[in-house]
């Protein structure tokens, strides 16, 4: 049986319930697993540093490890420097040579996919799995030939665009609430919360 990855890259500044959000579509494209790839340094938030990759590791673990279809990779904290997409996946490909990888973005990156670094070797190396969040960004034309659907899906190449709801939370609004000494335990796991308190992260974010 082909075995099929979901990824998920991101700073996860912290690790939020929205970030679950591809769940709704776990079964729809039949994974093996949902992997989240915390971020060492993003090349689009190289101004967002804090906090320190391995609390932004620790906090995407505690969310994940009570459900056995998640898991959580090191390979961009290891690796160290900028995290570019092109690199993880080469990685997960000499790992998983004849698995489905399927990268997971939001559709608020759809527009500027044009702009990632060595986008055509991502298509040889991966999926794009996009996930409705505004729809307000569209698909640059030269890519809408990639457009197929979960079951039509190869080992890489495709664009497939998931029919999911919506979820109204982002990382920034639970770092501002903190900062703000309100409560975040409806957006986040519990033992994330009890994280960021224990750890008292996010204190100095301006609102």
């Amino acid at each position: 049986m082909t075995e099929r990855l979901g990824l998920c890259g991101g700073s996860f500044n912290p690790f939020h319930r929205g970030h679950l959000q591809p769940l709704a579509i776990y079964d729809e494209m039949h994974w093996s697993q949902l992997v989240y790839v915390p971020a060492n340094r993003q090349p689009f938030k190289l101004d967002r540093l804090q906090p320190s990759a391995f609390h932004r590791f620790a906090m995407t673990v505690l969310a994940t490890e009570s459900d056995e279809r998640l898991g959580v990779s090191t390979v961009e904290v290891d690796r160290e420097g900028v995290s570019y997409t092109v690199d993880t996946l080469e990685e997960m490909r000499g790992l998983y040579p004849d698995a489905v990888l399927d990268w997971i973005i939001g559709d608020d990156n759809i527009d500027a996919l044009g702009a990632w670094r060595s986008i055509e070797r991502i298509f040889q190396l991966a999926n794009f799995v996009v996930l409705r969040r505004t729809n307000l960004s569209r698909l640059p034309g030269q890519y809408a030939f990639r457009v197929t659907s979960a079951e039509g899906r190869d080992k890489a190449g495709g664009i497939i665009f998931a029919h999911n709801p919506a979820v109204e939370v982002s990382s920034s609004d639970v770092r501002q609430r903190v900062a703000r000494g309100e409560s975040v335990e409806h957006l986040v796991d519990d033992r994330v919360a009890r994280y960021i308190r224990r750890n008292r992260l996010y204190q100095a974010e301006v609102s």
